[in-house]
C-alpha cells in the first residue's frame, strides 16, 4: 500500500468509526452509567471484534457470508432482536438509578462484543475497506502490517472518545429528569438501529 493509499484508507476509517452507530451508543451509555475507566472494557471488546473482522476479511470469510442471503437474513434477524431488546430494557430502566455494582467487567465486555459483531455496518465497512484499499497484486498479509495497526488505533481513539463523552454527560446530568431522558434517547437509538438492521438488505444486493 502506497503512502497516498494509506492516507486515503486512514481517512476512510476515521469516517467509518466516528459515524454514530450502535457501538457509539453503547460506549456513551456505558460511560454514563458505569464511569469512564470501567467502560474501557467495552472499548477492548470492540477492538477484539475489529481484530477478528480484519483477520476474517483477509481470509475472505466476510465476503462469503455477505454473499449468502440466507446466512445474512438469519444474522440480521438475530441482531435486530438483540438491539431492540436492549432498547426496550433501557427505556424501562431509564427511571431507575444506574446500578454500577451489578455491571461486571465480563458483562460489559460480552455486551459490547455482541453489539459490535451484529452491527451490519461492520460487515459492510470491512468489505469496503478490503475491496477498495487492498492491492490485489500484492499478498494481502504483506499489507496487513499497515492496515491492522492503523485501523485499530483509529478505532480505539474514536470509541474512547465516545466513552468519555458519555462519562461527561453522566457527570453533567445533575438533574434526574435530564439523566432519564438522555438514557431514553440512548434506548430509542438501540430500537431504531435494531429496526434498521431488520430491514437491511444484503450488502451489494438490492
Amino acid at each position: 500500500m502506497s503512502f497516498e493509499g494509506w492516507v486515503i484508507f486512514a481517512l476512510f476509517w476515521v469516517v467509518f468509526v466516528t459515524t454514530p452507530g450502535p457501538n457509539a451508543v453503547n460506549c456513551i451509555a456505558n460511560g454514563m452509567t458505569i464511569g469512564f475507566r470501567r467502560s474501557l472494557i467495552g472499548v477492548l471488546a470492540i477492538l477484539t471484534q475489529a481484530s477478528l473482522f480484519l483477520f476474517l476479511s483477509a481470509l475472505g470469510v466476510t465476503a462469503l457470508i455477505a454473499a449468502s442471503p440466507t446466512a445474512f437474513w438469519v444474522a440480521k434477524l438475530i441482531g435486530a432482536g438483540f438491539l431492540v431488546y436492549l432498547g426496550v430494557r433501557g427505556w424501562i430502566n431509564a427511571t431507575k438509578p444506574p446500578q454500577v455494582v451489578t455491571a461486571s467487567g465480563k458483562s460489559v465486555y460480552l455486551r459490547a462484543f455482541a453489539i459490535a459483531t451484529i452491527n451490519p455496518k461492520s460487515v459492510a465497512g470491512y468489505l469496503a475497506a478490503f475491496s477498495q484499499f487492498v492491492q490485489p497484486d500484492v499478498p494481502v498479509w504483506d499489507q496487513m502490517w499497515l492496515i491492522v495497526p492503523t485501523a485499530l488505533t483509529i478505532t480505539a481513539l474514536s470509541y474512547i472518545g465516545f466513552t468519555a463523552l458519555g462519562a461527561g454527560i453522566g457527570r453533567a446530568a445533575l438533574g434526574a429528569v435530564f439523566n432519564i431522558w438522555v438514557r431514553r434517547v440512548m434506548a430509542v437509538c438501540f430500537i431504531v438501529y435494531g429496526a434498521l438492521l431488520g430491514a437491511a438488505t444484503t450488502p451489494g444486493r438490492t
